[in-house]
């Protein structure tokens, strides 16, 4: 496994057969894992294609595995990004943290994605927002 992310919430891996494990720590742990969680699941249902997949998730060592979504991008023009996170919007959720840092290059197909969603909200259909933990 390749350490791509170690900070105080969280540690991320990329495994050599491309999954991306990401463990939780530090405050909050527990909220913002099943927030990720939960948001995780509902893109999917929405079938949101430019986010990771939630392979699986364990709530007892506050860990999950995503399919991955490409490689890090350093710079991405402004107008682009908020393209980025707008389209995400149309899937009912508002990241929370819309920053290039949370953006990646998926070359199979040319498509930017967006990852890390362990603050991000769930908007409701009435159009007033909904926390995401549950």
């Amino acid at each position: 496994m390749l350490r791509v992310k170690d900070t105080l919430r969280s540690t991320v891996h990329l495994t050599f057969d491309g999954r991306v494990t990401k463990t939780y720590h530090g405050s909050d742990a527990q909220t913002r894992y099943a927030n990720e969680v939960r948001v995780l699941r509902f893109l999917e249902e929405k079938g949101c294609g430019f986010v990771p997949r939630l392979l699986d998730a364990d709530p007892q060592k506050l860990r999950i595995v995503t399919s991955n979504c490409g490689i890090r991008v350093d710079h991405l023009d402004a107008k682009r990004s908020q393209e980025l996170f707008a389209e995400l919007e149309t899937f009912g959720v508002r990241h929370e943290d819309a920053d290039v840092r949370n953006v990646t290059y998926r070359q199979g197909d040319g498509r930017f994605c967006i990852i890390d969603f362990e603050f991000a909200t769930v908007l409701s259909d009435s159009g007033k927002n909904a926390p995401a933990a549950g």
